[in-house]
């Protein structure tokens, strides 16, 4: 399944199924086929992923110190983060709340 995001302030964004349901239930949102965030959720939904990269980050830097102060090999993780996934969307949520549109998806 893929969730293709739509709103009349930004161009289309897909993302497959995973990665739009972690996108979702990070801001909060139930991931199901259809929904909609509104230009008001949207501040709140930016802060949401941005501290959610953040902990991503900062706890991948602490598992390669810790296997570094072991003399362990550093564990190995996704070749593409959360950044990079999440960073469009939230170009998108940022131009909507600009404009004062929704993004919805499954209509």
């Amino acid at each position: 399944m893929l969730y293709k995001f739509k709103s009349k302030a930004a161009g289309d964004l897909i993302m497959l199924e995973p990665n739009g349901r972690r996108v979702l239930q990070i801001i909060g949102k139930d991931p199901g086929p259809q929904g909609i965030i509104l230009p008001e959720e949207m501040p709140g939904a930016v802060a949401k992923l941005e501290q959610a990269i953040a902990q991503e980050e900062a706890e991948h830097k602490a598992l390669v110190a810790e296997a570094q102060a072991k003399g362990q090999v550093p564990p190995k993780f996704e070749a593409v983060s959360l950044r990079q996934r999440a960073v469009p969307f939230i170009d998108m949520l940022k131009r909507c709340e600009k404009e004062q549109k929704e993004i919805v998806w499954g209509v």
